[in-house]
């Protein structure tokens, strides 16, 4: 590992811990060179996972993406990004445990919704709104409708 200051390639790891999310190991290490210390985090490559766009391109998995339009949905609603960073972790689990080599926009939206849904339910209606592209003000009513429906069957 290249240390970050000087750029010498000795380094001795300090410090091991698996991370927050569990899916990789933070390493606290020390330069051998000029004695600073700097993190690293490990984690394990996983075979490319192809998502097939509604055009028909592919596009390698980045979970970028999702947060992206998470947060878009997220905005002003009282949402911890810890929540939302969780959120992106299942889906992601989710898509690399289903071991298909490709997966559907539509069907990673549909996973996203499905727990927005049960975290923000505002965050939900947006997000729906742009990934079942609604057209009128007839489909996000029948949307919302169904969603309050479902509160109702829950309490």
């Amino acid at each position: 590992m290249r240390c970050i200051y000087c750029g010498s390639l000795e380094s001795k790891v300090v410090d091991s811990r698996v991370s927050d999310d569990g899916n990789s190991i933070r390493r606290r290490r020390e330069c051998i060179t000029c004695a600073k210390r700097y993190t690293t985090y490990e984690k394990v490559e996983s075979a490319p996972v192809l998502v097939i766009k509604n055009s028909g391109n592919r596009q390698t998995f980045d979970s970028s993406k999702i947060k992206a339009g998470i947060l878009k949905a997220c905005e002003k609603r009282p949402v911890p990004i810890a929540k939302i960073d969780k959120l992106i972790s299942e889906v992601e689990k989710q898509v690399n445990n289903s071991l298909a080599q490709e997966i559907t926009s539509k069907q990673i939206g549909e996973m996203v919704m499905e727990k927005l849904k049960n975290l923000d339910e505002v965050a939900y209606v947006r997000f729906a709104s742009v990934h079942r592209e609604f057209k009128d003000l007839n489909t996000l009513f029948n949307e919302i409708e169904a969603l309050v429906k479902n509160k109702k069957e829950h309490q």
